[in-house]
């Protein structure tokens, strides 16, 4: 049985990182953005008090790409839903379980957010960034790693927000699971990226699978297919690929046009072939309003941007989808639910299933905790890249790098001066994150993220 937990402390800090070139996506170019820390206490029953950590860049214009925000007011969206998340996991009354106090506050942090037009993606940021730092205590606390506790379901996860589910298949999936020992990188090629750099990534660190942005033009987008897929043809001869057009393709219309041209154009015929799948093609406010026919027949699509609340999968499969993204930014919670629902659809005859994408994860605790996440549902490859914008570790002290370091020397090396995440034959070894207590972690919660002066990290978090 999951233990009760009381949360005593939420505390937030952040840290500018500066990339060290621009990435685009979409219709908006990013060269810095903010990453929080989150640090929590919490008291666990018969166990004592506990603290954890989490962290994660604030991505300006993905959580809400509304024209009329500019990349600030995007990001204060995420704050404001930070802020009201902490107060409301502080203010909750009574012991529960880790999970049950997550849905407990879900749904008044939705409300709240909602009332000042923040919307959904954005508004579960705050939650989902709290979840993992209670997540990461509450395994210290029992002396679990990140296998056993998710495994043995120590966070309480039930169905009470997937009436679709229950609890019999809930544990089935946690129970099921064997974390992968190492993850492949799906290396992202930005709207702006060139493909010159893009060969010269893939034949230093021997990279296999590449992650493509749309740009939402269909003529455009075909050429430069084109272009991309022979390069990689002459470096990497089999690499597989995915798309992701960040809800770029405003209608069906455009949508087709890019299906048949994949589907019909030869000078496309080796993409196709590698082509596992379309991610988030139209806008999601349009996701729901259109099945996706013979274009679902054609290619595997699955939704990104579009998973804004706990029942959108199940929506998304009936219109013709085949997956959804595991983003820990998105709610780890709602990652668990979605895998357990996959492997219950596929088990009736279904061809379902969950993507790791995620590009905002840096070096140290955000990389390691979303990586774990998507290593435990058994994804072998994930979009991972983040650490070619922000080279090494871009926040922090010098000797909160080497403390990563030396606690994961599988997945961190020493190179030119800096402590970097070691890609060796296109992947990361990460067996590491699944040896220690806590949520993919064995460094001291209190190293990570700014350093306030007194070495207290929830006197200067508070907020």
């Amino acid at each position: 049985m999951a233990p009760k937990i009381t949360i005593r402390d939420v505390a937030l800090t952040e840290c500018p990182v500066r990339f060290a070139h621009p990435f685009r996506f979409g219709a908006v170019t990013v060269d810095r953005a903010d990453e929080i820390f989150v640090h929590v206490v919490i008291d666990v029953d018969g166990a004592g008090l506990a603290r954890g950590a989490a962290a994660e860049l604030m991505m300006p214009k993905w959580f809400d790409k509304n024209s009329a925000l500019s990349p600030v007011e995007s990001v204060a969206e995420l704050r404001f839903s930070l802020d009201v998340a902490a107060r409301l996991y502080r203010q909750h009354r009574g012991p529960d379980t880790a999970f049950g106090i997550h849905a407990a506050c879900y749904r008044p942090l939705m409300d709240a957010c909602a009332k000042e037009g923040v919307p959904a993606l954005a508004a579960a940021y705050g939650a989902a960034e709290i979840d993992k730092a209670v997540l990461d205590a509450l395994l210290r606390a029992l002396r679990l790693d990140t296998a056993a506790g998710l495994g043995g379901n120590a966070m309480g996860l039930d169905a009470r927000l997937t009436p679709d589910l229950d609890t019999q298949a809930i544990e089935q999936f946690l129970s099921s699971r064997v974390p992968q020992k190492q993850v492949f990188v799906r290396h992202t090629v930005g709207l702006v990226d060139s493909i010159d750099a893009l060969a010269s990534a893939a034949r230093a660190q021997g990279l296999r699978y590449f992650k493509i942005k749309l740009g939402g033009e269909p003529a455009a987008d075909r050429n430069r297919l084109i272009a991309i897929s022979r390069a990689l043809d002459a470096v990497v001869p089999d690499h597989r690929v995915t798309l992701d057009a960040n809800e770029q393709y405003a209608d069906a219309k455009a949508l087709t046009a890019l299906v048949d041209a994949l589907a019909r154009d030869e000078a496309l015929q080796s993409l196709r072939r590698r082509l596992l799948y379309i991610e988030q093609p139209l806008p999601r406010e349009r996701t729901f309003s259109f099945p996706l026919g013979e274009a679902g027949s054609q290619f595997a699509f699955i939704i990104d941007e579009a998973d804004d609340d706990y029942g959108a999968f199940p929506r998304a499969v009936e219109l013709g989808y085949r997956g959804v993204s595991s983003k820990s930014c998105k709610g780890l919670y709602k990652s668990l639910l979605n895998g357990a629902r996959a492997l219950r659809w596929n088990a009736q005859g279904a061809n379902t299933f969950v993507a790791a994408e995620d590009l905002t994860c840096q070096a140290g605790l955000a990389v390691q905790q979303d990586t774990a996440l998507a290593a435990f549902h058994g994804i072998t490859h994930c979009e991972r890249n983040g650490h070619h914008y922000g080279p090494g570790f871009v926040t922090g002290p010098r000797l909160q790098a080497q403390a990563f370091l030396e606690a994961h020397p599988d997945l961190y090396e020493m190179s030119d001066g800096e402590v970097r995440l070691r890609v060796s034959d296109g992947a990361l070894a990460i067996g590491s994150l699944f040896t220690a207590p806590g949520f993919a972690s064995a460094v001291d919660p209190a190293l990570i993220g700014p350093q306030p002066t007194d070495g207290n990290p929830s006197k200067e978090m508070a907020s």
